[in-house]
């Protein structure tokens, strides 16, 4: 198995990579009578403070007690629809993280603008899937409100191409040379809309849970968006002070779209959720990322990219980088530099393997070198395999500085996962960091 240039091989393609732990769950022998299920009147979230203070610590590298699990299970009288899966092609029974396909049919979205722009029905949607699942360990409830990944190239004059399964950004520029410097413009129709959903969604949902951040995108990413990718490569090489200045531009003015956001979905301490990612911050939090630098040198990274960078970073309380595909560990030094990037979280692909893999420990090391914390996204094999191929990353990262992102599962699962942490990985220091130390 090769994968972008990676040589996998010596991994077999199931997920079963991990420690040889012997793990046998039997969803039958599983005993739920331990598993906290919310009281009427306690909301989606009962011990959401405690979530929040795990939070805070992670991002100060000293968690306590086993690691952040997100963890988010199909609650037992749904169980039994489970297996169901949408017919090829039909997303219109889909809800929101989950892969829970029976959707009630009056809540099935008419089309795209009741998709993505009908609050009222996004939230109703929502509800539905809080009311039919449960958010253990330190996973929240929380809406996306996604116009897609880089709605700010929107507010910059990109249309908006809405799909069942994906979003796009429209081409828009065919050069720089007239297109004025790229500024704030609150009558934007795309940002207009997009705040007013943010309002409206967070008036609805009132203190049942968190709206997200929209992933607004940055740097040369929203370029990308405004003027192709192969054009802005073309601008790398024949126009480079134009482009570093049009990125400059990109930086000026996301906090004046982030900050218009912030103000409206901010909880009543000031943090707030960022979408996709299942993290929460006491603060301003944020993810950031630069995709593009898959098709860069890392020469060029630190000269175009990593600036924008470091000027965003330090206007937030808490940064989750997100490094995507194998073509981007090259930068991976030049963002371990960056003093205000706190975490990173890594993606190997669509069709990659996930974060537990050993061949990415050559990633893992430089982030817990540079004393930052780590985000895993666990999904590769079945149950048994991930508690093996987690315990492989605990017992060398440790437990104080690692958050762990698990797929949608049974109740059975989830207790039978976290009681395993509980027991198993709890304030464990982690070789490699015992290593570093001597």
């Amino acid at each position: 198995m090769n994968y972008m240039g990676i040589d996998l091989k010596e991994y077999p393609e199931d997920g079963k990579w991990g420690s040889p732990l012997e793990i046998q769950f039997d969803k039958e022998k599983t005993d739920l009578s331990g598993l906290r299920m919310p009281k009427p009147g306690e909301g989606y979230k009962p011990d959401m403070e405690e979530t929040k203070e795990k939070f805070r610590n992670y991002w100060q590298h000293k968690n306590t007690g086993r690691p952040l699990m997100c963890v988010i299970a199909r609650r037992p009288e749904i169980e039994h629809l489970s297996d169901g899966s949408a017919v090829e092609g039909d997303y219109l029974g889909q809800i929101c993280q989950g892969k829970y396909y029976n959707l009630p049919e009056e809540l099935k979205w008419k089309d795209m603008e009741d998709k993505y722009q009908n609050a009222q029905r996004i939230v109703d949607r929502y509800r539905f899937f809080c009311d039919t699942h449960l958010f253990l360990g330190e996973s929240f409830p929380n809406l996306n409100i996604d116009f897609g990944p880089g709605s700010l190239a929107s507010y910059l004059g990109s249309e908006i191409g809405f799909k069942e399964d994906t979003v796009w950004f429209k081409r828009c520029f065919e050069n720089w040379e007239d297109v004025p410097k790229l500024s704030f413009d609150p009558e934007n129709k795309w940002f207009q809309k997009h705040l007013q959903l943010a309002k409206d969604c967070r008036e609805l949902a009132g203190e049942d849970f968190l709206v997200d951040m929209p992933d607004l995108m940055e740097n040369i990413d929203v370029l990308a968006s405004l003027r192709g990718v192969q054009d802005t490569l073309f601008d790398l090489v024949d126009e480079p002070e134009e482009l570093a200045d049009r990125i400059q531009q990109v930086t000026d003015v996301y906090f004046e779209y982030y900050d218009r956001f912030y103000n409206v979905i901010k909880d009543s301490e000031g943090g707030n959720a960022y979408t996709v990612f299942q993290i929460w911050g006491p603060g301003r939090t944020v993810k950031l990322q630069c995709d593009f630098s898959a098709m860069i040198s890392p020469d060029d990274f630190r000269e175009f990219i990593q600036p924008s960078l470091i000027q965003q970073s330090e206007k937030v309380d808490q940064v989750l980088y997100h490094l995507d595909g194998p073509s981007s560990i090259i930068h991976l030094d030049a963002l371990m530099e960056i003093e205000g990037i706190d975490a990173l979280q890594w993606t190997s692909g669509d069709a990659g393997p996930d974060g537990t893999l050993p061949a990415w420990d050559m990633i893992y090391d430089k982030v817990i070198a540079a004393g930052k914390s780590i985000w895993v996204k666990v999904y590769s094999g079945n149950i048994e395999d991930w508690i093996r191929n987690v315990d492989r990353i605990v017992q060398k990262y440790g437990s104080h500085s690692l958050f762990l992102l698990f797929p949608e599962m049974s109740a059975e699962e989830a207790v039978f996962l976290l009681d395993y942490a509980d027991r198993n990985w709890s304030n464990i220091k982690g070789t490699f960091v015992e290593e570093l130390e001597r």
